[in-house]
């Protein structure tokens, strides 16, 4: 299996100072006010409330990073409501500097394009993450923005074989192949999270959900014969006893633990 592999996974909450920019509410509204409205005209156009991808405010990108040292868990939060640009840049500065295999879950179909909109609105700079070939022949076939190269794996969608019809959800397929799944809440219960002030617990949430990726693109690298049998099953001994060295100080790893049967 090739290393170094990271694997990310993004939470976003609604961009609603952005919201105000692209409409025409009366001034002094409040933002709960505007997304309201806004969520109501969707409704009377028959459309879902799901925000567009440019009004995806990113608030925390969760990374498995995998290489011949070890496995590392780590999460860029915006804790203080005003740090999305910094987030963002320390996650294609993590891609600059170990010019890793990127993979996820869907990131082709979401997390990417969030990224991508809300990095140029911030004026971050990947140097690396958009190489198609000029500054390093290597990237020409195989780069980070090509869907069917590898430097970026979405397995969602490779597992479909690219058709959106046959897209299975990440919660399904981890417990299916005997893995946690998602805990304690999943997307649809971010922004309420957020406005309650548990930006941690959408942090541990994020965290679990990119464990779950991981697992499987290790269960996905068995299969492709990436790992023998053996080195699979060393594979996930190892991510148990990396998260059992976690759990003391996070405790959202035991919990995570306890539900893998």
């Amino acid at each position: 299996m090739p290393w170094p592999v990271l694997v990310f996974d993004i939470e976003c909450i609604p961009d609603i100072a952005g919201l105000r920019k692209l409409r025409s509410d009366p001034e002094g509204m409040t933002d709960q006010w505007v997304y309201s409205a806004w969520c109501e005209e969707r409704s009377n156009e028959g459309k879902s409330d799901f925000m567009p991808l440019h009004l995806q405010r990113v608030l925390v990108v969760s990374c498995v990073f995998r290489n011949a040292e070890g496995l590392r868990v780590h999460s860029f939060v915006d804790r203080d409501n005003a740090s999305e640009g910094k987030v963002i840049q320390a996650f294609f500065g993590a891609v600059e500097k170990h010019v890793p295999q990127l993979v996820s879950w869907n990131g082709g179909g979401f997390d990417l394009p969030v990224l991508h909109y809300r990095g140029l609105q911030h004026g971050v700079t990947a140097n690396k993450y958009w190489d198609l070939g000029e500054d390093d022949r290597e990237f020409k076939y195989n780069n980070y923005i090509g869907r069917y190269h590898n430097r970026h794996l979405d397995l969602m969608d490779l597992l479909a074989m690219y058709q959106p019809k046959n897209n299975a959800p990440l919660d399904a397929m981890a417990k299916l192949c005997g893995f946690p799944g998602k805990l304690g809440m999943d997307g649809s219960q971010v922004y309420q999270a957020y406005q309650d002030g548990k930006t941690e617990d959408i942090r541990r949430y994020c965290e679990t959900d990119v464990m779950n990726t991981y697992l499987l693109y290790c269960r996905y690298q068995k299969m492709r014969g990436g790992f023998t049998e053996a080195e699979y099953d060393q594979e996930i001994a190892f991510v148990k006893q990396s998260l059992g060295a976690l759990a003391p100080a996070e405790s959202h790893w035991s919990e995570y633990l306890a539900a893998w049967r």
